[in-house]
């Protein structure tokens, strides 16, 4: 291709525009039409925009995408965006894979993935600054700064799951920040509220427990282009023991006292709260409560949100085919 098109993304081409594009494959189904004709229906994306289009059998491009396109592959591709009654499509000119030289060009994987609204380094920021500033036990805050700085280039990236919230690159971080923030809240409230209570509502306790509730995802996930999968400890063991495991570890270079240290591991341990869940004991101090629930409404909302978001059936509910299993009001 030579460079007498623009190199935009896939996200900012408007109806009829043509371009040069580094896009995503991410799917490629054969299927056949009502009188029986075989086609291809492929899917491209990148950070912002998700298309899906036949490549019917006799399209020039039909032997190609048969024998040679893959899901999981960056190409650069030269094509009219159109916008049609069946959906967003590209009409292809020119497609090749990515190669080396492409990033003089802007080609960055990470940048065709899902991706927080926000930005990972602020988010990252304003996390360690949570850190230094609202764990006041200084052997506990050592512990935390270590672990969040030591993996500071994966937690840029990583989703916090691999489907139903917040699975997208810096998904971890954007999740994480929020279960801090709500958590903060809650703790100065009840702290307040039940200044009588003993042993004290440990504050430091709760947000070190909102920063790493979900620290085992570093081992339980890991993201490829055509989508995050589980590792096989992800499989095996899951992302709470391998939290406890990450904090432990640190722990023989960052001491705590016992009893600090066995309320982190529970508070890890504990947060989703039921077995079936995976949380092998429910929450058993008032920190492990805190974080639980901040957790669990913040996947929730995330989940409702989506719902609203995505849902294009008609009339003012939409249907239960959803991550919750509900119909979700969307207003007359």
């Amino acid at each position: 291709m030579n460079s007498a098109l623009p190199i935009l993304p896939l996200s900012g081409v408007v109806p009829g525009q043509e371009a040069d594009m580094f896009v995503l494959m991410t799917s490629k189904e054969q299927l056949t039409t009502r009188e029986g004709k075989p086609y291809f229906k492929v899917g491209f994306r990148d950070g912002g925009r998700e298309v899906a289009f036949p490549i019917w059998d006799n399209s020039p491009w039909a032997v190609e995408c048969r024998d040679k396109w893959t899901p999981g592959v960056f190409y650069k591709v030269r094509a009219i965006y159109r916008e049609t009654n069946y959906g967003a499509q590209l009409d292809i000119r020119k497609i090749r894979e990515v190669c080396d030289a492409d990033a003089a060009d802007g080609f960055d994987p990470t940048a065709l993935l899902p991706q927080s609204r926000y930005d990972a380094k602020q988010m990252f920021d304003e996390l360690t600054t949570m850190v230094r500033e609202r764990i006041a036990d200084a052997a506990l805050r050592t512990l935390v700064e270590k672990i969040v700085g030591d993996n500071r280039e994966e937690l840029l990236r990583i989703p916090a799951a691999r489907h139903n919230h917040h699975a997208f690159v810096a998904g971890w971080l954007e999740h994480t920040l929020s279960v801090t923030r709500t958590v903060i809240y809650l703790s100065d409230k009840y702290a307040d509220y039940y200044d009588d209570l003993q042993p004290p509502l440990d504050k430091s306790m709760a947000v070190a427990g909102a920063i790493l509730h979900d620290i085992g995802k570093l081992r339980e996930l890991e993201q490829r282009s055509e989508g995050t999968v589980y590792t096989v400890s992800g499989s095996l063991i899951g992302h709470l023991l391998q939290g406890r495991d990450i904090v432990r570890e640190m722990a023989a270079h960052c001491p705590l006292p016992p009893d600090t240290l066995l309320r982190l591991e529970h508070l890890i341990i504990a947060h989703q709260r039921l077995p079936e869940w995976g949380s092998p004991k429910p929450p058993m101090t008032p920190e492990a409560m805190l974080v639980h629930y901040a957790d669990d409404i913040d996947a929730k909302f995330h989940m409702m949100a989506e719902i609203l978001r995505n849902d294009t059936s008609a009339g003012p509910v939409t249907t239960k085919k959803n991550v919750l299993m509900q119909q979700v009001y969307k207003g007359e």
